[in-house]
């Protein structure tokens, strides 16, 4: 691991992401936003698409963890589902790449063994992430040889609806950490920094703070809610 990785050890990751139909989308707008994220003491970003990755890269000098978006007719997979997301992510070369490593098969009928072993054979060197929904994913994931294992998608798959990653002091994550031999970054639904300084206490690797920090229309959410 690079000397910029070894700096995510213990540290905040920042996720700098808004979607074509969000009010922040922009890729100059999550270019500043990682600016603010950094001089707050992030010490990574995650970010979607190679043009928003780019910009970021002219802001901050932070590890990246790059990730494409988009949908496919064929496959629920949406984080990195195919070689051409991968590919276009390799134009701007972020230190990790982040992929759906659920169950789920990706377009084309292409198994998560399948899809890692292409990346591997192509991007021998390139720093994988797996988003799992469940620990059993997560082993599995662990298993095939991901350098980063991540809680990212619990609850947002049919398999683990329901389940929120912060349940009985975020048993699932307690359980990918006690089993894993590889490196786990907790993500999803970590909403307060009492909650990040657990999953750091807990074993994590680092922690992936999104929403809570760069949607302000969803903080704002938040407060109306509460005032109604």
């Amino acid at each position: 691991m690079n000397e910029k990785i070894e700096r995510l050890k213990g540290k905040l990751i920042v996720s700098c992401q808004a979607l074509p139909h969000e009010p922040l989308h922009s890729s100059f707008i999550m270019g500043r936003m990682a600016r603010a994220a950094a001089e707050g003491g992030a010490m990574g970003i995650r970010a979607n698409t190679k043009e928003d990755i780019k910009e970021i890269q002219l802001n901050v000098d932070l590890p990246i963890i790059g990730i494409v978006k988009r949908d496919y007719e064929d496959s629920r997979v949406y984080i990195t589902p195919t070689m051409k997301e991968v590919d276009e992510l390799m134009e701007v070369s972020p230190e990790i790449i982040a992929l759906d490593a659920t169950e789920a098969l990706r377009p084309g009928g292409v198994t998560l063994d399948e899809f890692f072993m292409q990346i591997k054979h192509k991007y021998p060197e390139q720093l994988l992430m797996a988003d799992c929904s469940t620990a059993e994913e997560a082993l599995h994931a662990d298993e095939i040889g991901f350098d980063f294992i991540g809680t990212t998608l619990v609850g947002y798959t049919p398999q683990s609806r329901g389940h929120r990653i912060e349940e009985n002091d975020f048993e699932i994550l307690r359980k990918i950490i006690e089993k894993s031999t590889h490196r786990v970054i907790a993500e999803g639904n970590i909403n307060t920094p009492q909650k990040a300084r657990r999953v750091i206490e807990l074993g994590a690797f680092s922690v992936v703070v999104g929403s809570v920090i760069t949607r302000p229309q969803m903080i704002t959410r938040t407060f109306v809610d509460e005032l109604e």
